[in-house]
């Protein structure tokens, strides 16, 4: 990424993937934008670019010497209404590579550079266009995959969590402007803010903030995908429900016990939302190094786990109470959704008064160990038997659809921190105003808390943040 002192030059890329496309789409952005465009673009009609219109289309070719390379149409953006706050005008060209470099080389000679990742949206950020947390949802809403990743990011986008951040930073600044009013007049011993007042204020605040907190764990799984542990005794058909669900053989599967020694983990898109299956090792009793390596990581994947399904064999049910059991006393599952899945039925006689026998003795175990299963049902990994009726379940399971347009979820890492910072301030004050803490110190904490709450929009900032944050953008946005 550039300094930011060079922000004020005219910068160009595709907005478009760099491949073969029927459209490709070339952005060129700042003071010289407009007059770079015209110098290579010759209209079909009506007066040059530079007397042209903002927000609107023209129909030209752009040529090199005397050779035509595309016929293009060029649309207008006079700063301040644009994406980036600056004059902007973008290139609508045939999707040949050829074109695209060509285009690019002839804009790259009229005095533009190649724009660094992110820089559109940083220029963006920088002229006002949009605070921190918005640009970063640009990003978010590019690599989106399913609809609930989609909802949070344009929700973010459009400026709601920006919107609560700034109602609490503004209640905070009241709080801090009176308590340093106090300072001003202490040799007069008058109280600006009352302390009454205050506490209430700062409940308030540390609600919202709370509130955002334990909605990044939600934010955090529809993002990256539910993850969902595959777990049981070994040669339970884990393995073979990883593959049946992915449809394609993705982890080894054989007769022997113990193969899988470490975790295999894929992500599926079922009705909008992103699951993160993982097929762990078999637990069981071994002396073998590496497997004893692959079944502690088997422990930490299910304490990680939003969903842990536990694999029993239809033929083996004598092994039910000891693979439940091991599920009961493992302090790595407590709030899980547990799913029980009894597998192999399409081999035991009886077919499925047999089937619904079995189900019905693994939830009275899981009762008795103190478990209590979301779903215990019958399947065959094998055949694909109830694997559609396992998806529809895992989908209701989670919940993951939004109650209404105001539903403010927190998916980044580093707004999550911060968060986690100004909550942290704001216990101190608290414990500081319980204790008696001279008003000085209190002041101190509460800025503490502003301070983080204003990096998140990018209102305290500084270079080296917002050139590792805009770097992982991709290349013309």
């Amino acid at each position: 990424m550039r300094h930011m002192d060079d922000k004020n030059d005219t910068v160009c890329a595709l907005a478009t993937p760099g491949i073969s496309s029927a459209i490709s789409v070339i952005r060129v952005s700042g003071s010289k934008a407009i007059s770079i465009v015209d110098s290579i673009f010759t209209p079909l009609s009506g007066p040059s670019l530079m007397a042209g219109k903002s927000r609107t289309m023209r129909l030209g070719t752009i040529k090199k010497g005397d050779s035509v390379i595309d016929e293009v149409l060029v649309a207008l953006f006079n700063s301040p209404a644009s994406y980036t706050g600056e004059d902007s005008a973008e290139i609508f060209c045939h999707g040949s590579t050829y074109i695209q470099k060509e285009i690019l080389m002839l804009l790259f000679a009229s005095g533009a550079r190649q724009a660094a990742p992110g820089e559109f949206s940083m220029r963006a950020f920088l002229n006002g266009k949009m605070d921190l947390a918005q640009a970063e949802a640009v990003a978010d809403l590019i690599s989106s995959e399913t609809s609930a990743a989609h909802r949070i990011a344009m929700q973010q986008m459009k400026g709601g969590f920006s919107r609560k951040l700034s109602e609490m930073r503004s209640e905070l600044l009241n709080l801090v402007s009176l308590m340093e009013l106090e300072l001003d007049f202490s040799e007069e011993d008058v109280e600006f803010a009352d302390r009454t007042r205050l506490r209430i204020m700062l409940d308030g605040v540390r609600t919202h903030i709370e509130t955002l907190i334990d909605s990044f764990k939600l934010g955090n799984v529809i993002k990256n995908g539910v993850p969902v542990a595959i777990v049981g005794a070994t040669n339970t058909g884990k393995s073979t429900l990883l593959n049946s669900i992915l449809g394609e053989e993705r982890a080894i599967v054989s007769d022997i016990h113990g193969t899988t020694r470490d975790f295999i983990e894929d992500v599926v898109n079922i009705d909008g939302t992103a699951f993160r299956f993982i097929d762990t090792a078999g637990i069981r009793k071994t002396e073998e190094s590496i497997e004893l390596i692959g079944i502690e990581r088997t422990y930490e994947k299910i304490r990680k786990a939003s969903v842990v399904m536990l694999m029993l064999d239809s033929e083996k049910e004598d092994s039910f109470r000891e693979s439940i059991m091991k599920i009961a006393d493992s302090p790595a599952f407590s709030d899980q959704i547990l799913f029980i899945l009894v597998n192999k039925t399409d081999s035991i006689e009886g077919g499925k008064a047999e089937m619904d026998r079995l189900c019905s003795v693994a939830r009275s175990l899981s009762l008795e160990s103190g478990l209590n299963p979301y779903v215990v049902m019958g399947i065959s990994a094998k055949s694909d038997k109830g694997l559609k009726e396992l998806k529809k379940a895992l989908v209701s399971g989670q919940n993951l659809t939004f109650s209404g347009s105001d539903d403010l979820l927190v998916s980044n890492v580093r707004h999550h921190q911060a968060l986690l910072l100004a909550l942290e301030a704001l216990n101190r004050v608290e414990d500081g105003m319980d204790n008696s803490i001279p008003t000085d110190l209190l002041t101190q904490d509460i800025r503490d808390a502003l301070f983080h709450l204003g990096e998140i929009v990018g209102e305290i900032n500084t270079e080296e943040i917002l050139g590792n944050i805009f770097s992982k953008f991709c290349i013309g946005k």
